[in-house]
């Protein structure tokens, strides 16, 4: 999206070494835990991974349809804060344009 930001889909702690080798700081997971299902890696898997690998981690789910003013107000504090470039996720990049173009 922009030199400081980047969005995905879905990723797992094994993708982690691939968004250090891409140059992200940080990572905003927006996908509740078990949204799908217990296939799905859990935040506190990820947030390890992420962390063990020098990157910070913020853990802000959102849900489709019910993103208020405060969560928006969050996200800005977040990505005002976090270094950058900063990588966004949910189960689809859907969510982040949404927290982007909001913030």
């Amino acid at each position: 999206m922009s030199e400081n930001v980047g969005f995905a889909g879905q990723i797992g702690p094994e993708h982690v070494t691939q968004v250090v080798e891409k140059g992200f700081k940080s990572i905003i997971n927006n996908r509740p835990d078990m949204e799908g299902g217990s296939e799905q890696p859990t935040s506190a898997q990820i947030e390890e991974a992420a962390r063990s690998a020098g990157l910070d981690y913020v853990f802000q789910p959102v849900v489709a349809g019910q993103i208020t003013e405060l969560d928006v107000r969050t996200f800005a504090n977040h990505y005002n804060e976090l270094p950058k470039p900063i990588l966004m996720f949910c189960r689809t990049f859907k969510c982040q344009l949404t927290w982007f173009c909001r913030k």
